[in-house]
């Protein structure tokens, strides 16, 4: 039984220890998979997303304006009073109920191209609608991108700021012991408390800045605050200072072919062309084939079923110098209302026409449309040239941001290597009492903020070359730097 309660207990242990590994098993996000999820959730991807759904129903409007109209009618009517009725065409003084059934169908066959122009140009507009969404997704991944390398720098820089204090603590008792000794007067100690106090505060606002960052990219990625979230932190210490080998020129010539933006802002140039031939289709003139097919019923229609012969019978005359009354032949017709059914197949009716139609005047609605169509395309025109000036500034910028970065990164290497290697000879003097507490404390601030520009030249660097990379048309990606 002893046994028993004990295998027992040794179950609800692994129990516990494998659900508390798993909650504490917090997932971690890879830069790959916040861009992924951004591009997913972002709202204003959302929205760009429903104007190309909205693009897409246009063109199948315009795609299905090339095919007839078909239109089917119903009425059902009476007429009081005398009226003529429109299937025995008779009068009729009682109330008449009559009913007709009509299709009627319609293509235009030419209409000076406005419509094969208007496909066209809905065709295109699809398209720069396809290409606003791309834009607004690599907006995204580089926002993204930023907020995830700020991430990273912002926790080495927590982890020099905790390195350097506890550094500084292991001082602080070292101090404090000399002290006591009288081998250091009390500054010494003063100076080591005051370092400290610094370094705990770089520690405290490295530890906000982390916060705000996570917080950051916590947001774009749309997280609800009360789930865990963590980065992935890849392994970035070798890092290629090769990839700025392409000149600016070289670099706009390339993302002039496959930039997201410029595509749009080519494929709208495309569409206003197109409309303003739609809109000088209106000069021409218009033709059209139309038929029709109906049916109907009247109340008052009738059907000969019979005739009752009367024989020979007076009609009215009389034999010229007698009395004689002339006799003849004599029927009376036998009718009866015809049925419904009888009705709408014997008063079926169908018609086919041509009809052409040639502008002469419309209050200048035609020549006010062509005149708008132009003012579109000049302005498309003007969007283009525009779009191409913005990307040449944006990767001369980029590129010299990223020359910038590169420099700075090498000069800050350098800077630590050296500024490492003299506090080391600065770390012996002090602790042999060569060296001041006030001195060591200066020459160790001066490392310590050369470490961290070395970090932020080093994410900077990161970063700007990403950007260069991503106007050449590369995945954004912390796996190959």
């Amino acid at each position: 039984m002893k046994h028993l309660n004990h295998m027992r207990s040794v179950a609800v242990f692994v129990l516990a220890f494998v659900l508390t590994s798993t909650v504490n098993a917090q997932k971690k996000w890879t830069l790959e998979e916040c861009i992924s999820y951004a591009v997913e959730q972002n709202i204003s991807i959302k929205r760009t997303s429903l104007n190309l759904e909205n693009s897409a129903v246009n063109l199948s409007q315009s795609q299905y304006g090339r095919l007839p109209s078909l239109n089917g009618s119903a009425s059902n009517t009476y007429n009081f009073g005398q009226t003529i009725d429109p299937f025995t065409n008779q009068f009729a003084t009682t109330t008449v109920r009559s009913n007709s059934f009509f299709l009627n169908a319609q293509v235009t066959v030419f209409n000076g191209f406005q419509t094969l122009n208007t496909v066209k140009a809905n065709k295109t507009e699809l398209q720069a609608a396809e290409s606003d969404l791309q834009k607004m997704k690599n907006d995204i991944s580089l926002n993204v991108a930023n907020l995830y390398l700020q991430i990273l720098f912002n926790k080495e820089l927590l982890r020099n700021a905790e390195s350097q204090l506890e550094v500084t603590k292991i001082q602080a008792q070292r101090i404090e012991k000399l002290v006591a000794a009288g081998s250091q007067p009390q500054g010494a100690q003063y100076d080591i408390e005051a370092q400290l106090a610094q370094e705990e505060l770089n520690r405290i606002n490295a530890k906000n800045q982390l916060d705000l960052s996570l917080l950051n990219l916590r947001q774009l990625l749309l997280i609800e605050s009360s789930e865990d979230f963590e980065v992935v932190e890849p392994s970035i210490d070798n890092i290629d200072k090769g990839k700025m080998l392409s000149t600016p020129g070289a670099i706009y010539e390339n993302s002039l072919t496959i930039m997201p933006e410029v595509k749009s802002s080519q494929y709208r140039l495309v569409a206003a062309e197109q409309t303003l031939k739609a809109s000088r289709g209106a000069y021409s003139p218009r033709v059209t084939l139309s038929g029709s097919y109906g049916t109907g019923y009247s109340g008052v229609s009738q059907e000969l079923v019979g005739i009752t012969d009367l024989g020979l019978q007076p009609n009215g005359d009389v034999v010229q110098g007698s009395n004689t009354p002339v006799l003849s032949p004599t029927t009376i017709p036998q009718f009866q209302d015809k049925s419904f059914n009888d009705q709408l197949r014997d008063n079926i009716n169908s018609s086919i026409g041509v009809s052409l139609t040639v502008p002469i005047f419309n209050g200048m609605a035609a020549r006010s449309n062509v005149s708008r169509s132009k003012i579109r395309l000049e302005q498309a025109e003007l969007d283009l040239t525009d779009t191409k000036l913005q990307l040449r500034q944006q990767i001369e910028s980029a590129y010299l941001d990223a020359a910038a970065a590169s420099k700075r990164y090498e000069s800050a290497s350098a800077s630590v290597k050296a500024l490492t290697e003299s506090f080391k000879y600065t770390q012996e003097r002090f602790n042999v009492g060569l060296l001041n507490s006030f001195d060591f404390s200066n020459e160790k601030n001066r490392l310590i903020q050369s470490q961290s520009n070395l970090l932020q030249a080093k994410y900077e660097y990161i970063f700007k070359t990403q950007v260069l990379e991503f106007y050449q048309g590369k995945t954004i990606s912390l796996k190959n730097l």
